[in-house]
């Protein structure tokens, strides 16, 4: 696509697309949202860049090898959460019952181990949308 002036509104609303869907992941047991919500954000801003800057561009910026690391990641880093509450003596995901302080209602940190797993969540469903994208639009190609 050669349009310059979408190029240009892109470069100025990426950047708050992108921090948008960070808040919403961090904030989500704040408020509607989540690690799903903010992950599909967060993905659907690098699927807006490749689609507007080229699909070559897009996977220079967003290596196939990078979504992968990053699928995986995602995956563990919420096994790893969950596991903070086995090592603890509970359930998987039990780490208010494990001990983990959870601070006050309202504030970021107020649901203990939450931002972290929807932070695990997000990177996963991100990282699936691009590989997605990639993989449906070298099919058409």
């Amino acid at each position: 696509m050669r349009d310059l002036i979408l190029k240009r509104i892109l470069t100025i609303l990426l950047p708050f697309i992108q921090m948008y869907g960070l808040y919403v992941i961090f904030h989500g047991h704040l408020s509607p949202g989540g690690g799903f919500a903010g992950g599909m954000i967060v993905g659907l801003g690098f699927i807006g860049f490749a689609t507007v800057f080229g699909l070559e561009r897009g996977s220079d910026k967003l290596p196939h090898w990078v979504t992968t690391m990053a699928e995986s990641f995602g995956t563990l880093w919420y096994g790893a959460i969950g596991l903070v509450g086995i090592l603890r003596g509970t359930s998987f995901l039990m780490n208010k019952q494990a001990g983990v302080p959870v601070g006050q209602a309202g504030d970021l940190f107020s649901g203990g181990l939450v931002f972290l797993i929807t932070l695990g969540i997000g990177v996963k469903v991100a990282s699936t949308m691009v590989t997605l994208f990639f993989a449906l639009t070298e099919e058409e190609n």
